[in-house]
């Protein structure tokens, strides 16, 4: 990466934490591990399941997932305390490193789509914010934010310490 892009992306590292997140840094996208065992937790384990546009069996599999981090070379990965400010973190994001000119781009949440009470079957009604899950694509959260030196481990109790995790892709 040159310097002038360096210093863009740093940029986009600041803005992510200006909007509320614990930590983000800029990752090699091929760092970025999918599994075929991701969406079978959303199957079996979430109330979300079917339940959302942005929700299995409705997103890409880990293959097509896999398919789309490789046209890409990085990647923002943002940290996060809190439940849904990932997503919104990613969807300001996504805009702001489009706006730049990285027309690619691309955001992924976590956990289930909770913009409505009840998703319209026939089609989503809030396009430019609903973003699908790492998971619920296929992407292995765990060992992708493991392997690029972020905390994660298994929520064993209320008082057990959480981590959200988002992603942007960009290229």
């Amino acid at each position: 990466m040159n310097n002038s892009k360096t210093a863009i992306f740093k940029n986009f590292v600041e803005k992510a934490k200006s909007l509320g997140a614990w930590n983000a840094k800029i990752i090699k996208a091929k760092t970025i591990k999918t599994a075929a065992w991701t969406k079978i937790k959303c199957k079996y384990g979430c109330g979300g399941y079917n339940s959302s546009h942005c929700c299995p069996p409705n997103t890409p599999s880990y293959k097509e997932t896999q398919e789309i981090i490789d046209c890409f070379t990085s990647a923002i990965l943002i940290h996060s305390k809190s439940h849904g400010l990932p997503k919104k973190i990613v969807v300001k994001l996504e805009r702001e490193i489009f706006l730049s000119g990285y027309y690619k781009a691309f955001g992924f949440g976590c956990g289930p789509c909770r913009l409505c009470d009840e998703c319209d079957p026939n089609g989503c009604r809030h396009t430019e914010e609903a973003r699908p899950s790492m998971e619920a694509c296929g992407i292995d959260v765990y060992e992708t934010a493991r392997k690029n030196g972020f905390p994660i481990e298994v929520v064993r109790n209320r008082n057990s310490e959480v981590n959200f995790y988002a992603l942007v892709l960009i290229e």
